[in-house]
């Protein structure tokens, strides 16, 4: 679902990994847990040298707050997308009860997801996010562990600026505003990000905005390394 950005940051000269959590991708039979989710990152972010701009989408926005919270010292620079919203919110439990039906179904729900993406993407956006695989079966296990983050108590301890990007039409950025609050605590450099007519899944709907705003983030926390 990163290609797009992928081969915009390759050929602006920089150095990308685009993760697959646990249960996604090429690891759809891992089970998903946030520790096996930090190592993940933590291995991507070894593999670039130490220190990244970490960039993550929905669930990955919420997993990557988190990992700079607690590893402050890797994370040179924040883009969150797409979670701006408390996952401890009693609805996110009905989601995962709801998840958990659907994991029951005799396809898992495959035929809903594809529905649910023709109607929500372009072809084009399509192509990008089936390209990894759909995580099917491990959607009410993610959904159970990220209740038990806190990223409006993990983003005032941040050590670095942070972008909170979302789609306008977006129905998880109902508190962005307290996002960016807790991120100004922080006293670092906080910049939020609307992109017009673009929904939840904020990278894929508008591309080309949304690697704009990484490459100025790229900019702004590691000049030396442009081309």
């Amino acid at each position: 679902m990163w290609r797009a950005q992928v081969a915009s940051l390759e050929a602006a000269g920089r150095r990308v990994r685009a993760v697959d959590l646990p249960g996604h991708g090429t690891r759809l039979g891992e089970p998903f847990t946030l520790a096996a989710c930090d190592a993940v990152i933590a291995e991507a972010v070894d593999d670039l040298g130490g220190e990244v701009l970490l960039v993550g989408l929905s669930l990955g926005g919420f997993l990557s707050v988190e990992f700079a919270d607690k590893h402050p010292d890797a994370v040179r620079g924040l883009v969150a997308a797409g979670c701006c919203t408390d996952p401890r919110v009693p609805l996110r439990a009905a989601w995962a009860r709801l998840s958990r039906w659907i994991e029951r179904t005799p396809d898992s729900g495959a035929r809903l997801n594809a529905f649910v993406v023709r109607a929500a993407l372009s072809p084009q956006a399509q192509d990008d996010i089936a390209a990894g695989g759909f995580a099917l079966r491990v959607m009410s296990e993610a959904l159970d562990a990220v209740g038990g983050l806190d990223p409006l108590g993990s983003l005032p301890r941040s050590r670095c600026p942070v972008w909170l990007v979302n789609g306008a039409l977006d129905h998880f950025r109902t508190q962005q505003a307290a996002f960016r609050r807790a991120a100004e605590r922080s006293g670092q450099p906080v910049r939020t990000v609307v992109v017009p007519r673009a929904r939840h899944l904020v990278s894929l709907d508008a591309p080309v905005a949304f690697t704009r705003v990484v490459l100025e983030a790229l900019e702004a926390v590691d000049p030396s390394a442009r081309p």
